[in-house]
């Protein structure tokens, strides 16, 4: 039954001899299944395992292809199916206990089944995969032939299950889902309905969920357009958008642990969290049912999660992870626990029998319980799992009866060989690793990973006791090897030690002593021959590094045990050449190699290459390490590193590898005569093997399918049995001696007191510390030394003794030593700095002070190299972040502050534009320029088609106003509050942007966006230029600051005064580039100065040392210093400083003073006078000097700081704008993002309108599968659609009911099949010729009996078609009724797609616009705003301008009517007004007539008629008058010039006024509506203080006598200007009363 390409690839067998498989061992790792009521499987390795309850009887079913997957039985037809874990499995179905198989299923999947089901009643079989497809599939396996299957990709199931009252329901549960799927059937089609199951939340309630395909209850935004479901925001348009769940939706819901059915057909959910769901199979309905507490609950299991359910009457019975068995009585909605039975460990699976007289129990560890209801229930365990898998095996000598197993948990058990049945256990209690079986005693070894080495009797194979302990070491044994004779047990190390121990129980299992490997010991082998008398050892050991291997082979006399102190020193190492050991190696390396009985030659097995070779050993003796090459080369055609075994007489050669095959090879030759594939490559095959002295038993035990099988001869005879069993009697003849007296010696020793447990003890003990595994390993009271140590011990001793003396001398010696070199150190630490030592030269120990010295430059060097690494790191983190946020910056973000008040001003750092948005920018602007010029266009050929012909003149005209309409308008195509920002006041073009209004398609939108982004980009470098304008202002501000500060410090010093000087410096915020850069100063750490660097430095100072003294020798310049201050000339600045001496005779009294005496000391006092006169005058001077270029930088700062006020006020501006265009940047973000949402939705809906049209097609597609039946049956069908006829179920027997809950289960095919097999068995009673009636012909009896039963069978016939065709009805009624579903839902997307539609539209139509509003512009009153605006509208302002230009136009009209009867009336006021001028013309005529009557005759007139030259005097006159009138009229033309230059002036200053003034009227409107909004505020407060209000009165007071003073002094100037009217009046009208 081997698979076809391993069984070409396995090796042929030479002989007659074969091998067969006896027994298999081995514990459950899946759940266990009954195949009938008495017979229990389950599956372990390569292997199915049937046990009967009754006999426990075992039979084996070998898989062909490996390692047993998933298995299920069919109880009702008696079968079993399993899968294999090759690649592109298959599924075998056997029938019991004939163990034929019926049929052989193959898929496409491609990995691995994990599900397989049986349905109850029919021949259907339910397989499920995982990765990679996820595929559900029914198989028909008495055909062969898969009916149905799908596809769920991430759906993990662990649970499986048919429903027994229905075959066409199937449940399927994970942790985190469940799933019932319906089988529905039409003649031969089969198709899966999935149905999922909505679990409730953790706490048991339940969480109604939103329908995401279609939400009901969104909420509508009145702003922001419309509220769109998750799926279109996350932009989804396939099936996962009928999925999707945002993160917060996503809540804990409960994890199903395990289900089963009821005969009701509904499901038993246990759930992970406690809880117990009951679910309604039709409709899927959950509901959590109520835990009925009681009064004493159970002591610390009140919670309790299912591992498992199965269905009882009226309950379930649960397990959990404590060991106890529950059963829950269930009652409607509620349940009540009750202990049911006690297990040792956790149970894991429960089945009852197909009876229902028992029920399985297996728990965690694989042990299978068999429960038994009755009068007397009986709980008996059917098979007792070991504690993990097997280890080590090996037979107990001499190999025919009984054979030892260990665990890695250290169970040790003694084994029946015959049925493999458990004869006793004991436990180590400890982690073991290794077991060897004594040759010469009924003794094994067991090793340990602590390094001690068990020593255990089996001489009462009932009941094994430990009889010694060896403590080697303190590191794992991993061999345990005992030559052929039993008179040596080698163990060997993880450290590679090998130990030899006396074999012998008589001398307490003596330790001779250990010799020193290779670490890495692959194996250990002995020859051990009757004629000689040493034994031979070899030791494999691998070099991974050089990769090679390395063999270490050395002899043991069998004399050692009696003379071992002479053969072992002190310390209980072996001597090599006492030994004779010798090292070997090979240029390839092995995994395993054995010595050869004979010709001293060893076999070894590759294990980079599938060959085995044997290798010859030298015979002459050689030192060092000798190199063996092959000697002969046979390909082992097993795959995988493997492991190589000699039998008792050393004749067959036993290999075994990772493919699981067993193969004996003649030592000679090397060729395989007998094979057997015991295991598979999956569970990477064989780990150990083991064959008894006489040949006839092996035992092959797996390494991780945990499975022990038994071989036994088919065919065993010839040379090959005589040889062997001719060897084991002289054998057992030769050790019959040792093997009496070591047995009876273990009879007698007494078992040793070690801290082991009994079975029971054990298994009492593995309840109560299951939880932790580190229990398992007992703590000692008193702490073992391992016998190597001990060893060490007595050697250090004996060597203390014998050399106590030396040791003496030699301290006193080191104290005298070191009292010399303490007293040189003394006398070195006296001496001076050169002729003083180190202290390390006074170390003794050279190696040690040079290896410190070394330990401390490698330290150094560490640390250096982490430093410097971490110095690294943060240059390169320095350098990404002046990559980012400096050097990639075209504007560095730097500020300005003001010198004298705390205003700051920041720039816009700004990064350089790519290539890629300079050319988006640059279509979007060609683009937008070529629209204008569509449009201009289209205007034209509209007034052209209209017939609208001006001259050319006219035209000229126009395009020349336009030109300058458009030079003005270049920077605003819209109003200030439509265009929605101030950007325009920045200079920027905004003629290019589309209006608010007008933005409806995307393309609009995007090219918007990059307008906005461009009008930002610019507003900002205009405002970075006036930064930078300011920036080189304050850098010159500072320059002359510096430069009159040289001044000011120079007339400080002269004036001797104690002030500081103001220097204004850039701070770091200004110049950032100053923080890149550090500065000496800004280092704390200490700098570290090279020896040579430190004497350069005393050498410059010793330099400046010697110039110093060197100028103190020079007497000229020392002169100079004392008498003239060191200069040549006395500059004007030092008159402060100038002091005139005194002269000599000061210094007597005045009396004696002399005549000249007397006139040098006035001249002194003058000079004096005259220097205090200049010094003052020279101080006075620079005061107001320095007073002066104090002022003028205190008005230079002060103006620079205005103007960074006025440049903070243009920052803010500037600001705003931005903030401005990024928020119009936004709201058109968002309505691209939404009209996205749109989209995606309205792809979605025609995705899932498309798909729902689709299923229908489909659907409808069904009904042509009934083309080929007649009209009447489709009649009938229909017709039986319409009536819904009622189908009659079976009732159940009573006394069926008693026992199976379930029943008598519903009839299947094959219950069909017997039930007309039946009949016609009655039919060929009835036809008997006895029931012939007397006289009938016989010919017409078999005529009559042939006719009748053709009748029965058509009956039958048409019973079948009738239920086929009333099960095809139900599936027609399924079809037109989820096709009338499918139709609403379509009905359902059309709606949901048109309201889409209109909302999408409404969108685009209902933009979202900036508008700009001024500050106190719109008043309210008492502040009720109108925050919602549903029934508002914004039209275009050309229908507002056009009803504007109507009225403006009927206004006109109104204003010309009534001007026309204003000037009627004005003329009528006119002629008036005329009348009384005539009539006033009339009096005057009247006054002057009487004038002229009243005439004064004057001097002129009398000189006129007296003087005869008057003519002469009047040119003279004129002549004097016109040369006077030349003189005024040159003098008017310089004054009218100088007021030319002057007005000229003024108005300039006007200009700067006007400009001055505007700002100081927008400051004063924004004052104003601040001091209105303060007004309104004190107003609404309705307190004011007294001072306040007495302030106010004055005020007001102040301001009506200065109005009073105002109108008195117009009133006086109009009084005098009267006065003056009237008297050039009088003057006029009398001018004869000026004489008087």
């Amino acid at each position: 039954m081997a698979q076809g390409r391993e069984r070409d690839e396995g090796p042929h067998s030479a002989g007659g001899a074969s091998l067969s498989v006896r027994w298999v061992q081995g514990f459950p790792k899946q759940n266990v299944h009954f195949v009938n009521d008495n017979t229990i499987c389950y599956p372990c390795g390569n292997y199915v395992i049937f046990i009967n309850i009754e006999t426990k009887k075992k039979t084996v079913l070998q898989c062909s292809n490996g390692i047993v997957g998933v298995m299920a039985t069919n109880i009702r037809c008696e079968v079993v199916a399993f899968s294999d874990r090759k690649l592109k499995p298959l599924i075998y179905i056997y029938s019991f206990p004939g163990l034929t198989r019926r049929t052989k299923l193959k898929g496409n999947i491609l990995l691995d089944y994990t599900l397989l089901s049986f349905s109850y009643c029919g021949t259907y079989l339910a397989s499920y995969s995982s990765l990679p497809e996820f595929e559900l599939a029914l198989w028909n396996w008495e055909s062969s032939i898969i009916l149905c299957r799908k596809s769920q990709p991430g759906m993990d199931v662990n649970q499986m299950s048919f429903n027994p009252m229905n075959w066409r329901q199937l449940c399927l549960s994970s942790p985190s889902t469940v799933s019932v799927w319906t089988i529905e059937r039409s003649n031969q089609e089969h198709c899966f309905r999935a149905r999922s199951v909505k679990l409730p939340l953790e706490d048991g309630s339940f969480f109604n969920e939103t329908d995401v395909v279609f939400p009901q209850s969104l909420p509508k935004d009145l702003i922001y357009g419309p509220v769109l479901p998750l799926s279109a925001i996350a932009g989804l348009v396939g099936e996962e958008a009928e999925t999707f769940r945002p993160k917060d939706d996503l809540y804990p819901l409960l994890h199903p642990t395990m289900h089963c059915w009821t005969p009701t057909s509904d499901l038993y959910i246990g759930c992970e969290e406690g809880h117990l769901l009951m679910i309604n199979g039709d409709t899927l309905q959950v509901t959590v049912l109520n835990k009925i507490e009681e009064e004493s609950p159970l002591d610390r299991r009140n919670f309790i999660s299912p591992v498992t359910l199965v269905y009882q009457k009226e309950g379930v019975l649960a397990s959990g992870i404590d060991g106890f068995v529950y059963s829950f009585i269930i009652k409607d909605r509620s349940y009540m626990i009750e202990d049911f039975l006690e297990i040792e460990r956790p149970v894991e699976h429960m089945a009852f029998s197909p009876n229902y007289t028992m029920l399985l129990i297996q728990t965690d560890k694989g042990s299978v319980y068999i429960y038994t209801f009755g009068k007397e229930p009986t709980l008996n365990k059917v098979l007792d799992a070991c504690d993990g898998k097997f280890q080590a095996i090996d037979f107990i000598t001499p190999g025919t009866q009984y054979f030892m197993t260990l665990t890695h948990s250290g169970e040790i058990c003694v084994w029946w060989l015959e049925d493999c049945a458990c004869v006793s256990k004991i436990y180590l209690n400890t982690l073991a690793t290794v077991l060897a079986c004594c040759p010469s005693s009924l003794s094994a070894a067991v090793g340990t990973e602590d390094g001690s080495v068990y020593f255990i009797s089996v001489y009462d194979k009932e009941s094994p006791q430990v009889v010694h302990k060896a403590f080697l070491s303190e590191s794992s044994v991993q061999h345990v090897v005992y030559d052929q004779q039993g008179i040596f047990l080698l163990v060997g190390t993880s450290e590679g030690k090998v130990f030899i121990i006396n074999a012998n129980s008589s001398s307490s299992f003596q330790i001779i002593g250990f010799t020193e490997v290779a670490k890495d010991i692959l194996q250990i082998s002995t020859v051990s021959l009757l004629e000689t008398d040493i034994v031979k050892v070899m030791v494999l050991s691998s070099l991974p590094e050089a990769g090679r291997s390395r063999l270490e082979m050395f002899t043991l006399p069998t004399l050692l045990p009696q003379v071992s102190t002479t053969f072992a020193d002190e310390r209980g190492r072996l001597k090599d050449e006492i030994i004779h050991k010798y090292l070997y190696e090979l240029e390839h390396a092995l995994s395993s190699a054995v010595l050869g009985f004979q010709s001293n030659q060893i076999y070894g097995f590759c294990s980079q290459v599938p060959y085995i070779c044997s290798y010859l050993l030298p015979e002459e003796e050689h030192t060092g390490i000798y190199i063996l090459k092959p000697y002969k080369k046979v390909q082992s055609r097993q795959y995988g590193p493997g492991l190589l075994y000699l039998s008792s007489h050393g004749l067959w050669l036993i290999t075994i590898a990772k493919c699981g095959i067993l193969c004996i090879r003649d030592v000679y030759t090397l060729e395989t005569f007998a094979w057997c594939r015991s295991h598979s490559h999956q569970g990477h095959g064989i780990q150990s093997m083991r064959i008894s002295m006489d040949g006839q038993n092996i035992l092959v035990n797996g390494r991780d399918d945990g499975t022990l099988v038994y071989l036994k001869w088919k065919r065993f005879g010839g040379h090959l049995a005589s040889e062997i069993l001719d060897y084991y009697q002289k054998l057992l003849i030769s050790l019959s001696s040792a093997m009496d007296k070591e047995n009876h010696y273990l009879s007698t020793t007494p078992k040793v007191s070690v801290d082991l447990g009994s079975d029971s003890e054990h298994t009492k003990q593995k309840a109560s510390t299951d939880l932790s595994q580190d229990e398992l390993v007992l703590t000692d009271v008193k702490k073992e030394i391992p016998w190597i140590q001990q060893k060490s011990q007595e050697a250090i001793k004996k060597e203390v003794n014998l050399f106590s003396k030396k040791r003496k001398e030699i301290k006193q010696g080191i104290k005298s030593l070191s009292k010399t070199i303490l007293n040189m150190m003394e006398e070195n630490d006296k001496l001076e700095n050169i002729a003083k030592l180190d202290q390390q030269e006074f170390g003794l120990d050279l190696e040690e002070l040079e290896r410190l010295h070394d330990e401390s430059q490698e330290e150094v060097a560490k640390i250096i190299k982490d430093v410097e690494m971490h110095n690294l790191a943060k240059s390169y983190l320095a350098e990404l972040i002046k990559e980012e946020c400096w050097n990639s910056m075209a504007v560095k973000g730097r500020a300005l502050k003001c010198f004298h008040i705390p205003c700051v001003v920041e720039n816009f750092p700004m990064k350089a534009r790519t290539v890629e948005e300079l050319k988006e920018l640059e279509r979007v602007l060609q683009q937008k320029k070529i629209e204008a010029e569509c449009l201009k266009l289209r205007k034209e050929i509209v007034e052209a088609q209209s017939g609208v012909k001006l001259i050319k003149q006219r035209h000229e005209e126009d395009d020349e106003e336009e030109e300058e309409e458009d030079k003005t308008v270049k920077y605003s195509n819209l109003p200030n509050y439509l265009l929605g920002s101030l950007s325009t006041d920045f200079g920027v073009d905004t003629s290019l942007l589309s209006s608010q209004l007008e933005l409806h398609s995307r393309e609009e939108k995007i090219n918007q966006i990059i307008l906005l982004k461009d009008i930002i980009y610019k507003v900002k470098t205009v405002f970075n230029n006036e930064f930078d304008t300011a920036y080189k202002q304050k850098e010159f501000e500072i320059a002359r600051v510096k430069e009159r500060n040289v001044r000011i410090r120079e007339i400080i010093l002269d004036l001797e005064l104690e002030e500081a000087v103001w220097q204004p410096e850039f701070e770091d915020c200004e110049k950032p580039e100053r923080m890149l850069v550090v500065q000496d100063e800004e280092i704390t750490a200490h700098k570290h100065i090279k020896p040579w660097h430190k004497a350069k430095e005393l050498m410059v100072n010793h330099e400046k040392e010697h110039w110093l003294l060197i100028q103190d020798a020079s007497t000229r310049l020392r002169a100079l210093m004392d008498m003239m201050g060191g200069v040549l000339e006395v500059k004007k600045e030092d008159i402060l400083r100038m002091v005139i001496p005194q002269p000599a005779f000061m210094a007597k009294p005045d009396a004696v003073w002399t005549e000249e005496e007397r006139k040098q000391f006035k001249d002194y006092e003058k000079k004096v006078k005259e220097l205090n006169e200049e010094r003052d005058k020279y101080r006075k001077s620079l005061e107001a000097e320095l007073k002066k270029l104090q002022n003028s930088i205190q008005e230079s700062t002060q103006a620079f700081d205005e103007h960074l006020k006025r440049l903070f006020e243009r920052r803010v501006k500037a600001e705003m704008v931005t903030n401005q265009e990024e928020l119009k940047i936004s709201n058109l973000a968002f309505s691209l993002l939404l009209d996205e949402e749109l989209s995606s939705r309205e792809k979605f809906l025609n995705n899932y309108l498309t798909r729902k049209q689709h299923e229908k097609v489909m659907d409808r597609s069904f009904k042509k599968e009934f083309s080929e039946i007649p009209g009447h049956q489709v009649d009938i069908l229909y017709k039986l659609f319409k009536r819904r006829p009622r189908i009659s179920k079976q009732k159940t027997h009573s006394e069926t009911t008693s026992v199976v809950p379930f029943g008598e289960l519903p009839g299947s095919g094959k219950l069909n099949k017997d039930a007309f097999a039946q009949l016609m068995k009655a039919m060929d009673e009835l036809d008997n010729i006895s029931n012939m009636p007397e006289g009938l012909d016989p010919l017409v009896w078999n005529h009559f009996c042939m006719t009748r039963r053709a009748k029965v069978e058509n009956e039958q016939k048409v019973k079948q078609k009738a239920a086929d065709l009333l099960e095809m009805a139900t599936f027609l009624q399924k079809r037109v009724e989820e096709e009338e579903k499918v139709q609403q839902e379509i009905e359902r997307v059309f709606h949901e797609l048109i309201l889409l539609q209109e909302e999408k539209v409404r969108f685009q139509l209902n933009l979202t616009i900036q508008i700009l509003l001024k500050q106190g512009q719109v008043e309210l009153e008492n502040f009720q705003l109108v925050l919602e605006y549903s029934d508002a509208i914004l039209i275009n302002k050309n229908i507002i301008e056009d009803l504007n230009s109507v009225i403006r136009t009927q206004g006109q009209k109104k204003v010309a009517s009534m001007m026309e009867s204003k000037d009627v009336h004005k003329r009528i006021l006119q002629i008036e007004w005329e009348h009384k001028k005539m009539e006033m013309e009339r009096e005057d005529l009247n006054q002057k007539a009487w004038d002229i009557q009243m005439l004064f005759f004057s001097r002129d007139r009398q000189k006129y008629l007296n003087e005869p030259n008057y003519e002469a005097l009047i040119s003279i006159q004129i002549g004097i008058m016109e040369q006077t009138i030349a003189v005024l009229d040159k003098t008017h033309k310089k004054n009218v010039e100088n007021c030319k230059k002057l007005l000229k002036k003024l108005g300039k200053f006007s200009n700067q006024k006007d400009i001055a003034n505007y700002a100081l009227s927008c400051n004063l409107r924004e004052e104003l509506v601040a001091v209105s909004e303060r007004k309104d505020i004190c107003n609404a407060m309705g307190s004011k203080l007294t001072c306040e209000k007495i302030v106010k009165e004055r005020y007001e007071n102040m301001m009506q006598q200065q109005k009073l003073t105002n109108i008195s002094k117009q009133q006086a100037e109009q009084i005098s200007i009267l006065q003056t009217e009237v008297e050039r009046l009088r003057m006029k009208t009398f001018p004869a009363l000026v004489q008087m």
